[in-house]
């Protein structure tokens, strides 16, 4: 069910997890990881942020989305990037949704 309303595939959130934990020394490849990312890729990011830190529940993912949407008129990177906890809020919006970066994240550490 929420993989088909993300628009993101979990190894994309995983990258801005790893990222986000290094973000004194990688703040700028992060940004620019999520300058490239599609619109839907970024409004999926941000919904996920959301549903991480508890401004939204699991079952309002489809809420979470199109208040994503309809708010996109900021840079996706600079209003992450200021969210304080980024890689903890990605990955309890990834746990209440009953998803997993956990092996993007081991795949992406051992450059595999």
């Amino acid at each position: 069910m929420a993989e088909d309303s993300l628009e993101i595939a979990t190894d994309k959130v995983a990258q801005v997890i790893l990222m986000a934990r290094e973000l004194d020394r990688a703040e700028p490849e992060l940004r620019a990881f999520i300058d490239d990312m599609t619109e839907e890729e970024a409004q999926s990011l941000v919904a996920l942020m959301w549903i991480g830190r508890g401004t939204f529940d699991a079952d309002d993912l489809e809420e979470a989305l199109r208040t994503a949407r309809d708010e996109a008129d900021h840079s996706a990177a600079d209003y992450l990037l200021g969210s304080p906890h980024l890689s903890d809020h990605l990955e309890n919006g990834l746990d209440a949704l009953g998803l997993s970066a956990g092996e993007d994240e081991d795949d992406l550490i051992r450059g595999g």
